[in-house]
């Protein structure tokens, strides 16, 4: 059996949605869609590219918490809520992404909150890099 850690980013949605930003299950990593909002302030900036970075900041700090990193991360999930915005944070994607490569997808749909451009969902495989 393998242990299961659960991380919370301490953004009030986790508590009152009922989800962990991220579960750990061994050697695996699930970060939970993670959006743009500061969560220490609950602050959101209304530029995509933003609010992209933000989105890495945060990953990085859950993923950090589970014993990982970016470098982990095998599949990335890309939800922005206007294709239009895709193009103008690939810039961000590179920077972060650009040496590790993982598998990815890009969603448009609509997010809970209008203020959301952008929610990122990671998994890693711990020591993978």
């Amino acid at each position: 059996m393998t242990d299961r850690k659960l991380i919370s980013s301490g953004s009030p949605f986790e508590l009152t949605i009922g989800y962990s930003r991220a579960v750990v299950d061994g050697r695996w990593v699930f970060a939970s869609g993670t959006t743009g909002f500061d969560y220490a302030t609950m602050a959101i900036s209304e530029s995509v590219v933003e609010q992209a970075e933000q989105c890495f900041r945060n990953i990085a700090d859950a993923l950090g918490q589970a014993g990982s990193s970016l470098a982990d991360v095998v599949r990335v999930h890309y939800i922005l809520t206007r294709r239009e915005d895709f193009e103008p944070i690939w810039p961000v994607l590179q920077r972060y992404f650009g040496q590790v490569r993982p598998a990815c997808t890009m969603i448009v749909a609509g997010l809970s909150d209008p203020r959301m451009l952008i929610e990122v969902e990671v998994t890693a495989l711990k020591g993978a890099a």
